[in-house]
């Protein structure tokens, strides 16, 4: 006998609210290089909806100007490239961070690199673990939800599209993903509307 069939509709990614990812953007300490590469880091990651190993996995020539805009290419599952013109928030925190550690013209280097001891830039690139640490730390720093982690960062800017008159087929093209029912996932602009209706039961 077949069992029924198990349809997820909704993730199970954590998803801050669009006060949160502001208040952690605002918390992180500027005045270092691991601050405004954590800050610009962070940034592509909601603004272009980027998966952390593709943003990690970025290279100078990946983030460039291209005629009046400038665009991140990212590496997305399979090889393919994929993509976005930065929003221009990203574009403070990515020519913030870029110009501070003067690696504007290594384009065949790392972007997201690790920080030394003595608090300088390495020539290494950060991994996602080093992503995910990173996150974590930040993310405590600045009370939010202990189970805060990179992904969170995908469905926050989803969701704060969606909320702001966005369409699920360009939230899908922005996220390269496959299917609209993939991008679905990360919605939880249902969430606030489901807690309002249940407000309503008044006993």
């Amino acid at each position: 006998m077949r069992g029924s069939k198990h349809v997820v509709k909704k993730g199970k990614t954590p998803v801050l609210t669009a006060a949160e990812s502001r208040r952690l953007l605002d918390s992180l300490d500027t005045s270092d290089i691991a601050g405004l590469r954590d800050r610009a880091l962070i940034g592509l990651m909601v603004y272009s909806f980027a998966r952390v190993s593709a943003a990690v996995g970025m290279d100078g020539e990946d983030y460039a100007v291209r005629g009046k805009r400038c665009w991140s290419r990212l590496r997305e599952k399979g090889g393919k490239h994929h993509e976005v013109p930065a929003h221009h928030n990203a574009i403070d925190y990515l020519d913030a961070y870029v110009e501070s550690a003067a690696i504007g013209g290594d384009r065949k280097s790392p972007l997201f690199r690790t920080v030394n001891p003595r608090d300088e830039l390495s020539g290494r690139r950060m991994t996602r673990n080093d992503a995910l640490r990173m996150v974590k730390r930040r993310a405590s720093r600045a009370g939010l939800p202990a189970d805060t982690c990179c992904h969170s960062f995908r469905a926050t800017g989803i969701t704060a599209y969606l909320e702001n008159g966005g369409t699920i087929e360009n939230a899908q093209a922005i996220a390269a993903h496959e299917s609209p029912r993939t991008t679905k996932l990360y919605d939880r602009t249902s969430d606030e509307i489901t807690l309002d209706e249940v407000e309503r039961i008044i006993i």
